[in-house]
């Protein structure tokens, strides 16, 4: 059976879809019903990758696109050819192991589900790495890969280790993703594209471009980060604090895989330069070497894995820096050697942990007596790992030594990479070695955790069997087990550049051969001279113990989180309004004038039509009212708002003196909504009275000069820019193009309308998830909010109100509030549905006539605005049911469905489509799907308004609640 395009979508959706499923179970107490769950959404996705083979085997590429912003390059690309297809077979096939394996490592009373839907997640954003054809694509499943291996290395939060474990990792891996992505888009720019096929066929092109160092910086950084190449290669360690399945994956499929992933597929385009040889070569020669060396001198059984899976990744890209086709082969093929034999260790590593208590090399011993099967498969892997014959790590091996002793560049790096290689093999034959004599032979352990060690169950050990018996496999028939795979892989990473390569054990006795031997032999002896030493040894590898790479890390932290973050905060800080209004107000103002400044602007001649009487007049009022509201807005603070919203009305009937009705509505609703919503809020600031300002001090009246100053220069600048717009030459292709499309194309005889659903969707889009994010912020930061105690009390008229209704304690507390404004409220009551009907003529009428989804959504925010005035909080609330947050998520939902929804018939992201529907009775009717995203539109305005007026309200029910609380605790006393 063979997979078409389609299946790369199901393969990307599988994970994330069977993590979302997890999270329902998080109140099942048994591990089987979501380990059932994860093992057989990964089995799945196995199965899926396996039957895109056929495809991909002679060099074919599967693609499906689905098109984003097509103007920009940027499409929804997936594409898999063989390099992808081994690596997503890497993913799923160990993933799957991972999860047999998790289901009896984790313990009951660990929250199991969660562990899944975690790792399920993580498998998927690896997996986007892997099939993504589109490098921003990349880039974003880059950095979920890093959000989930946080959440799972963290996934014991309750333990500092796992906490500092996890910040360091996403620190790390999360600098080095924003560099990527910085990379990637100047890669995009040299190409002029960011489909991935376009960029590795550029080679050349990048390569002889002005910023071809820049690009290739950036991403190095995004990928030696990830891959824990010196001189970040401190995070990997401490990741050890995660459960050893995350352990077992991470290491071997996923996450520091990534890295050395991108260099691979990106080696095509980067690869044969001096830059590429020195940056590429100096870091993975280091790493090489570096971590074999400290995975020596490590007690706990994960660190000294750690360690060497740091030294195993640095000899991976010590391959890619040579710039060797045959070294990429070497490269791909220990890629995969590594990743089988390091999880089977890391799950053997489990197991000994699982049945001894512990870790610690020091206090294991003779554990072959206890556990033989478990203690052979682990020997049978570590010796892979070491590079013994007939083991699949011995294959790769000697295609690195291979490759290490050929001539590639004529400079120091290449002349000594032959006995740095030597050496790391003698570590890498130390490291293991000591790993298999201390933990199985020796005399018994005496003082373990669990006293009786003793063979894991039967399905526990089953990934570590097959994991075992691949590495044999490969290593007694590497050309029949594993080569056409890797063929496939190689051509679709070379391409026509594909070296002869061989895969047999035997090559007779040659130089490699000889390195392999020394390797060996000096590795056993280093080990058996230094075996005490080893154990004694606690602070560290000598020479380089004071070489902490956290330590560093955390003295960097300090100093940027204590040292310049406080002085940042001593200068720039305040909990104050006014300073941080003055900075917003700086930071506008110069995002506003420099690039008018530094760039320049042409203007048109002014063409004076002359001025009307009228509209002068209108606008000399305004002018009164802003200033009025600036002199005002201290100590009158109602007055202060009549006249801003004075300024709102004559803005708004300015928009309809030039003709812009639809900006005319807009800015009325917009008028009336935020005049409420702020003078509900009033109530909640502290009094102030004139005779405060009465013996103001001199500093109080510079920063007054200061604040005016600012407000006026400002004030000038904003005229200037709009001056600068208006009278800029603009080509009328613009205006024209709207004009003369947007019924043919949008469906719609209002252009403005038809701008922000159709041709400016994107725009309008991010706009709305904008404003609810406002809206959440605003909610969240209002429940914490108390009010001044000055500002408690109730207006003299409602007291008054309230000293009457004392004599009558029958009546209910919303009866206080409709007899305090009778009459205003009933009219406001019977406006309800009128102004429900209103907003559903706004919305209908928008595509043709001025409206819309944002104006009706303020309409109806306006009906349940007066409902709440009209009968207070808890009368409205007994009576109207507002799920704010519900109007929300269904507003965003349906319009980026609707956006996707054009995907079903070929076309781009938020496509809208019009055509007449006829109706029975009442004919042809225009329709458009635009009227949906609009839907959306409304729903999240009025979510978010309402989200907003309820904030506000409730203040007033918290401190009922308050002097309720009060009066009960003065009468007990």
């Amino acid at each position: 059976m063979t997979g078409g395009p389609f299946s790369l979508v199901i393969l990307l959706i599988l994970p994330f879809l069977g993590s979302l499923l997890s999270v329902f179970l998080l109140n099942t107490p048994s591990r089987r019903l979501p380990a059932g769950l994860a093992g057989v959404t990964t089995l799945a996705s196995l199965l899926l990758t396996a039957s895109l083979y056929p495809s991909v085997q002679d060099g074919g590429v599967v693609r499906y696109s689905l098109s984003w912003l097509p103007q920009l390059g940027l499409d929804f690309t997936l594409r898999m050819d063989g390099f992808a297809w081994i690596f997503a077979m890497l993913v799923t096939a160990i993933g799957l192991l991972v999860v047999l394996y998790a289901r009896y490592y984790m313990s009951e009373e660990d929250p199991v589900p969660r562990f899944f839907s975690f790792l399920l997640a993580f498998m998927g954003a690896m997996l986007g790495i892997v099939v993504s054809g589109n490098v921003i694509l990349l880039s974003v499943f880059w950095e979920l890969t890093s959000i989930f291996s946080f959440l799972l290395i963290s996934y014991w939060h309750n333990t500092a280790a796992a906490r500092d474990g996890a910040r360091m990792a996403l620190t790390i891996t999360g600098i080095g993703g924003f560099c990527l992505l910085i990379g990637l888009l100047i890669l995009g720019n040299i190409v002029g594209s960011y489909d991935l096929d376009k960029i590795l066929s550029s080679g050349d092109i990048i390569r002889g471009h002005a910023l071809y160092v820049p690009a290739l910086v950036f991403i190095l950084l995004g990928a030696l980060t990830k891959s824990a190449q010196f001189p970040f290669h401190f995070w990997l360690p401490n990741a050890m604090a995660a459960p050893t399945p995350v352990s077992a994956f991470l290491h071997s499929a996923t996450m520091v895989k990534a890295g050395v992933f991108l260099l691979v597929r990106f080696w095509p385009a980067l690869a044969g330069t001096w830059e590429w040889f020195w940056l590429v070569g100096a870091a993975g020669i280091i790493t090489l070497l570096l971590g074999a060396y400290f995975a020596m001198f490590q007690q706990d059984l994960k660190g000294l894995l750690a360690y060497s899976t740091i030294s195993h990744l640095g000899l991976i890209t010590t391959l890619l820096s040579l710039g060797s086709p045959l070294a990429t082969v070497a490269a791909i093929f220990h890629m995969l050697n590594h990743a089988t034999f390091k999880a089977s260790l890391f799950m053997a590593a489990g197991i000994i942990d699982h049945e001894t208590g512990t870790r610690d090399m020091r206090r294991l011993g003779g554990l072959f007596r206890f556990m033989p099967f478990t203690a052979t498969l682990a020997i049978v892997a570590s010796a892979a790992m070491a590079g013994v014959p007939l083991l699949n790590g011995f294959l790769s091996k000697e295609m690195f030594f291979a490759e290490a002793v050929e001539t590639h560049a004529d400079s120091i790096l290449d002349r000594i990479l032959p006995y740095i290689a030597t050496l790391a093999g003698a570590f890498s034959v130390a490291y293991s070695l000591r790993f298999i004599h201390s933990v199985f032979f020796g005399s018994p352990p005496a003082d373990l955790p669990k006293k009786h060690p003793h063979e894991p169950p039967r399905w526990m050990r089953f990934p570590v069997e097959l994991l075992v018996v691949l590495c044999l496999v490969v290593g007694i028939i590497p050309a029949l087990s594993i080569g056409p795979f890797l063929r496939s892989a190689v051509v679709s990473v070379l391409g026509s550049d594909t070296p002869e390569y061989s895969l047999a054990i035997w090559h007779g006795f040659n130089l490699p051969l000889l390195m392999s031997a020394i390797a060996l032999l000096g590795g056993t002896a280093i080990y058996f001279t230094l075996k005490d030493y080893f154990a004694r040894c606690e602070d560290g590898p000598p020479v380089l113990r004071r070489l902490k790479g956290q330590r560093i890390f955390e003295r960097i932290l300090v100093e940027l989180s204590w040292h310049w973050a406080r002085i940042a905060e001593q200068r720039l800080g305040t909990r104050k309004l006014q300073p941080q209004l003055r900075w917003v107000v700086i930071m506008g103002f110069a995002a506003g004038v420099l690039p008018l400044y530094l760039r320049g602007f042409e203007s048109r001649p002014w063409a004076n039509a002359g001025l009307d009487p009228v509209f002068a007049i209108l606008w000399a009022i305004g002018i009164c009212l802003a200033i009025g509201t600036a002199y005002l807005a201290k100590y009158h603070r109602l007055a202060a708002l009549i006249m801003l919203g004075g300024v709102g009305l004559i803005v708004c009937t300015t928009f309809v003196w030039l003709s812009a009705p639809d900006l005319a509505i807009t800015q009325l609703l917009v008028e009336i909504v935020t005049t409420v919503l702020i003078l509900l809020g009033l109530r909640w600031l502290p009094k102030r009275t004139e005779g405060m300002g009465e013996s103001m001090s001199l500093r109080a009246r510079f920063r007054r000069f200061r604040d005016f100053s600012l407000a006026v220069v400002c004030g000038i600048a904003m005229s200037f820019i709009a001056y600068a717009v208006m009278t800029m030459p603009v080509p009328d292709a613009i205006a024209n193009y709207f004009l003369e499309n947007a019924y043919t194309q949008g469906g719609g005889r209002n252009v403005v309308n038809v701008i922000l659903v159709d041709f400016r969707g994107f725009d309008t889009l991010g706009e709305i998830a904008v404003l609810g994010v406002v809206a959440l912020t605003v909610y969240g930061l209002l429940r914490r909010f108390r009010p001044a105690a000055d500002s408690m009390d109730l207006p003299e008229q409602q007291q008054i109100q309230n000293s009457f209704d004392e004599e009558r304690p029958e009546r209910s507390a919303g009866d206080t509030v409709r007899d305090y404004v009778l009459v205003p409220s009933v009219i406001m009551q019977w406006l309800f549905p009128v102004i429900i009907t209103f907003a559903v003529y706004i919305f209908m009428r928008g595509h043709d006539l001025p409206g819309g989804g944002f104006s009706a959504g303020l309409t109806l925010s306006i009906a349940f605005l007066l409902q709440y005035l009209a009968g207070g909080t808890r009368w409205a609330e007994d009576r109207i049911r507002i799920l704010p947050l519900r109007w929300m998520g269904m507003g965003l939902l349906t319009a980026v469905l609707t956006g996707a929804g054009a995907w079903i018939f070929g076309y781009p992201f938020l496509t809208s489509h019009s055509r007449y529907l006829e109706v029975p009775l009442i004919g042809k009717v225009p329709a458009a799907s635009a009227l949906l995203f609009d839907l959306g539109v409304f729903s999240l305005v009025v979510g978010s308004t309402v989200l907003i007026l309820i904030a506000l309200a409730h203040q007033s029910v918290r401190i009922n609640r308050l002097r309720a609380l009060e009066n009960a605790k003065a009468e007990e006393a």
